[in-house]
C-alpha cells in the first residue's frame, strides 16, 4: 500500500505542475481525434447515399430493358468495371477490396429484380464456390452439387440460372470433366473467371502430428514438390474437394487438408503453411455456363466444338482457316468419338467474337470442312483476380 500511496502522490504531483507543451499536445490530439471521427461519419453517410445511388441506377436500368434476364448476368459491364477499377483506384484499398464493394452493390440491385441461381461444385467454400462468389457476389443463391456433371445437369434441366465450373489450370492444364459435358449436353460458356489459387496446410494440430493431409487430387498435384519436401512422413488422401478435406481434418485428429485461406475460417482450422502451391503464378480458369449469348466486348475469346473427316491431313487442312483470317488459335484438345464411330471430336479456344466480321468467315469455312461443328459461345476474355 505504501508504494501505491507514494505513486499515487507522485503522479497527483506531476498533474499540479504540467508542462506548458503537453496540455496544448493533449488538446490537439483530442482535436485531431474529434475532426477524423467527424469525418469518417460524413464520408458514411456520403457512401451510404452514393451505394444508394449506384443500386438505384443498376435496378433502373435493368428494369428498362425489355430483355431484362439478359442485364442479371453482364460480363461486359463487370469487365469494364475491373479495368475502371484497376485504372482509376488511387489506394490504400486493393483493387480486390474495391472490386467486392462493387460487386456486393451490384449484386444486391440485380436480387431485386430475380435471386439467380448458381450451380457449382461444391461444398460450400471450395474454390469453384469462391469464383462463383467472385462472378455473381453473396445476393445469388448457390447450389452445391458433388460433381461436374451434376453442374452441367442442374442448368440444363432449369434448375439453376447459370453453372460454373473449372476449366482450365495453368499447372495441370485441361478439367476433362468439364470439357466432357459440352459434348454431352446443349450448354454455352457465357463468360470465364480467372482466379488466382493459393493453397494452404490446415489442421487442428500441430505439423509434426499430421500423419494424413487430404484434398482433392488437383490441388495434391498442383502442391507436390511441397508436400514430399515439407511432409514426406505424411500419407496423401485424395477426396472430392478441398471443402471435403477442411471438414475432414477438422473432425480427425492427425488430419490436415490443403484447402483455400476461406475455407479455414469457415472450418475453424489453423493455417500450419500458407501458399504451398509449387507455381507461385498458379490460376485456375473457371467457365460460366448457361444457355444464352453475349454481345461483343471488344476483347472476347470463342470456343467450338469441331469434327472433321478422320483421314489423314484432314485436320490440318482444317486449321488453315485461323491462319487465313488471322485469327489466333490458343488452345486445342481432342477425345475419341463415343460409341462404333471412329474419329476424334476436338475442342477449340480462339481469339475474337463469333459475331466480327473476321470470326464469322473464318468459322463458314471450317464449317464447310466440317463432319459436325457447334459454337459453344463468346465470351470477355477474364483477367486473373485474388
Amino acid at each position: 500500500m505504501a508504494k501505491k500511496d507514494a505513486k499515487r502522490g507522485h503522479t497527483a504531483a506531476h498533474r499540479g505542475v504540467k508542462s506548458k507543451n503537453q496540455v496544448p499536445h493533449s488538446s490537439s490530439h483530442r482535436e485531431s481525434g474529434g475532426a477524423a471521427e467527424s469525418e469518417i461519419r460524413r464520408l458514411d453517410r456520403e457512401i451510404v447515399k452514393l451505394a444508394s445511388r449506384r443500386a438505384l441506377a443498376t435496378l433502373k436500368l435493368i428494369q428498362g430493358n425489355p430483355h431484362p434476364q439478359k442485364l442479371l448476368f453482364a460480363p461486359i459491364c463487370d469487365e469494364h468495371l475491373t479495368e475502371l477499377i484497376e485504372k482509376q483506384n488511387p489506394g490504400p484499398l486493393t483493387e480486390a477490396a474495391v472490386r467486392g464493394m462493387f460487386r456486393e452493390i451490384i449484386s444486391g440491385a440485380r436480387s431485386i429484380v430475380k435471386v439467380l441461381r448458381i450451380a457449382y461444385l461444391g461444398p460450400a467454400y471450395s474454390f469453384t464456390h469462391l469464383a462463383a462468389i467472385e462472378r455473381f457476389g453473396m445476393s445469388a443463391s448457390f447450389i452445391p452439387v458433388n460433381s461436374i456433371a451434376a453442374v452441367f445437369e442442374e442448368v440444363n434441366r432449369g434448375h439453376a440460372d447459370y453453372g460454373i465450373a473449372p476449366i482450365e489450370n495453368s499447372t495441370d492444364g485441361r478439367v476433362v470433366d468439364t470439357l466432357d459435358m459440352f459434348t454431352r449436353l446443349p450448354l454455352k460458356i457465357c463468360g470465364e473467371v480467372q482466379l488466382a489459387i493459393h493453397h494452404n496446410l490446415m489442421a487442428r494440430c500441430q505439423r509434426s502430428e499430421i500423419t494424413e493431409i487430404y484434398s482433392k487430387p488437383q490441388a495434391l498435384s498442383q502442391c507436390r514438390d511441397w508436400l514430399s519436401r515439407n511432409m514426406p512422413q505424411s500419407r496423401l488422401i485424395e477426396v472430392t474437394s478441398t471443402s471435403t478435406a477442411a471438414q475432414l481434418a477438422r473432425d480427425k485428429f492427425g488430419a490436415a487438408a490443403v484447402a483455400s485461406r476461406q475455407a479455414s475460417v469457415q472450418y475453424e482450422l489453423q493455417i500450419v503453411a500458407e501458399n504451398i502451391e509449387d507455381n507461385k503464378g498458379n490460376v485456375t480458369r473457371f467457365a460460366v455456363i448457361g444457355d444464352e449469348a453475349t454481345r461483343p466486348s471488344g476483347d472476347d475469346k470463342t470456343a467450338i466444338l469441331l469434327q472433321i473427316p478422320h483421314k489423314p491431313g484432314s485436320l490440318a487442312e482444317a486449321l488453315i482457316a485461323f491462319k487465313k483470317n488471322n485469327i489466333n488459335l490458343t488452345w486445342i484438345e481432342s477425345f475419341p468419338l463415343k460409341g462404333p464411330e471412329v474419329g476424334y471430336l476436338f475442342f477449340l479456344e480462339f481469339e475474337g467474337h463469333a459475331a466480327d466480321a473476321r470470326t464469322k468467315r473464318m468459322l463458314s469455312e471450317l464449317e464447310r470442312k466440317a463432319v459436325r461443328m457447334e459454337l459453344l459461345g463468346s465470351y470477355p476474355r477474364g483477367e486473373p483476380v485474388e
